[in-house]
């Protein structure tokens, strides 16, 4: 069974669907300053709207103030009120700095003095 809207109906629910989308995401792009937000993310790539700035090359993605992925991106395509955009490259942001030798397993993992002396 197909239901069918009018227009004016079908563009509501659209809009209220985008709009819904928009609230509900914290993600956000930084590129150069200018901050966007994301609509969605899956593995590739990620969308924002398509009345956002074009963005092109190095980007920073965001998930609130937490800095997930430093980004190389290149357009895609656009979709109804989307812009697609795709990862050439998505390093994930660590939290220190990495390693350049190996810790051994049963290194200890704080000084412990004596407090006795």
């Amino acid at each position: 069974m197909e239901t069918v809207f009018s227009r004016e109906i079908q563009a509501g629910l659209d809009k209220a669907r985008k709009d819904a989308r928009k609230k509900s995401s914290r993600l956000r792009v930084d590129a150069g300053g200018e901050k966007t937000r994301v609509l969605r993310m899956w593995k590739t790539g990620f969308a924002t709207e398509a009345d956002a700035p074009a963005l092109r090359g190095f980007v920073d993605l965001y998930d609130g103030s937490i800095h997930m992925f430093q980004c190389l991106i290149v357009a895609a395509e656009e979709a109804p009120g989307e812009m697609l955009y795709e990862f050439k490259r998505a390093t994930a942001v660590a939290d220190r700095a990495a390693l350049d030798f190996e810790l051994p397993e049963d290194a200890p993992v704080a000084l412990i003095s004596d407090a006795t002396r």
